[in-house]
């Protein structure tokens, strides 16, 4: 009887210092299953638990070691050895190995360069952001691995974020309650990246900027404008942008993106005979007008171009420029009255009521409205899981 208790004694330990770990790296990693589980709370909680039950867990082991190992039998013995082994195996796993700190480091060196100077070919897609007149650029290759970059465009901090589980790009303000913040990548829920700010430990889902669970539970982080686009457009709107060089530490990491910016899921799969259908990973433009969520097939919109829709009571421009990656959305209405638009041969717009000539940039160049601005609305290209997951209102066009 004894024996079998002091055996619990054991067992409880092993329970307290590994299971914990091992339950949230499965939990915070898109492992079979764990992402489809609403398991936030229970993440962030037993965050916090697990060193002090490490702690009680290693006294009693202690205990255990020095008072009863040697009361147990020689197979007793041989299978608590083992055990601990492949426990102790398992700190890899949960501390290193699946720890998303150490997947995704931050880059050691945050290095730009001019156009003259750019050692990132052309062809490769950027979120770029423009403050006071200084533009950047940041290539989806390098985000896509290092997850977050913070940094500072003119007079504005930024964080510039990408999660490629989700192909969500979003550029937020790090400033939290005055206090500009470092963000620690914790892991993922909803196949999203979770990030931490340094001051009061909220945990935010990259895909909305909303502190999911924490002191700032339902805040929100301040969404700065910025554009997806092939780094050969945004030079020619930006000739003087600076754009984000790979850090050479992490070379074999971006090599593992390659052509991930460009090419979908599906167009990669020989085995799927209609690209057409609508998968989880299929690419969508989302936009969202007043507090309406749509999306709209990338591929439809493709072969389009240009597409004059609604979103509710908001007439919308949905446009794709001519290098077939660079997008853009717009409001349709300008001094109360709605245009419809149509591209020239230039690559231009044409608006059918003035005729007037507009850029991508939503300026009116020539014609009746010229100088005019039309106002322009944030879309984003992500996975059809992504979108319908965190705007599950959303309606979906498809021509």
């Amino acid at each position: 009887m004894k024996r079998k208790e002091h055996s619990s004694l054991f067992w409880l330990s092993m329970f307290l210092l590994f299971i914990p770990g091992l339950l949230h790296a499965y939990l915070l990693m898109p492992f079979p299953g764990s992402q489809n589980l609403e398991a936030i709370k229970l993440c962030y909680y037993l965050e916090k638990f697990i060193l002090p039950l490490r702690i009680i867990g290693g006294f009693l082991l202690l205990w255990f070691f020095y008072r009863y190992f040697s009361t147990n039998t020689r197979n007793g013995k041989i299978v608590k050895v083992f055990v601990l082994v492949l426990a102790l195996g398992s700190l890899y796993i949960t501390d290193i190995a699946y720890k998303a700190s150490s997947m995704f480091e931050e880059p050691k060196t945050v290095r730009f360069a001019n156009s003259v100077n750019n050692k990132v070919p052309e062809s490769y897609i950027v979120l770029g952001v423009v403050d006071h007149g200084v533009a950047k650029a940041y290539p989806l290759v390098y985000l896509g691995y290092h997850h977050k970059v913070q940094d500072q465009v003119g007079e504005l901090p930024v964080l510039v974020t990408y999660c490629t589980m989700c192909r969500t790009g979003r550029v937020y303000s790090p400033v939290v309650n005055g206090v500009r913040q470092n963000f620690r990548l914790v892991g993922a829920r909803h196949y999203n990246a979770i990030i931490e700010d340094q001051s009061t430990g909220s945990w935010w889902y990259q895909a909305t900027g909303e502190a999911a669970v924490g002191p700032l539970k339902g805040s929100f982080l301040k969404e700065i404008p910025y554009e997806q686009s092939s780094l050969s457009a945004w030079l020619d709107k930006h000739p003087g942008s600076l754009i984000l060089q790979p850090d050479g530490h992490f070379k074999s990491d971006y090599d593992d993106l390659k052509n991930y910016d460009v090419k979908q899921p599906v167009d990669q799969d020989s085995t799927i005979k209609n690209k057409d259908t609508l998968f989880r990973k299929t690419w969508v433009i989302g936009v969202i007008a007043g507090k309406q969520a749509k999306a709209y097939d990338w591929r439809k919109i493709q072969e389009l171009c240009l597409l004059n829709d609604k979103i509710g009571p908001t007439p919308v421009l949905i446009g794709l420029e001519d290098d077939d990656h660079t997008f853009h959305a717009f409001s349709r209405e300008l001094d109360g009255k709605q245009l419809n638009f149509k591209a020239d041969t230039s690559g231009h717009l044409i608006d059918q009521e003035t005729a007037s000539v507009w850029n991508w940039d939503g300026l009116c160049i020539s014609g009746a409205e010229k100088g005019k601005q039309l106002s322009k609305i944030q879309a984003y290209q992500e996975y059809w899981h992504s979108w319908q997951h965190f705007h599950p209102a959303t309606t979906y066009w498809k021509k």
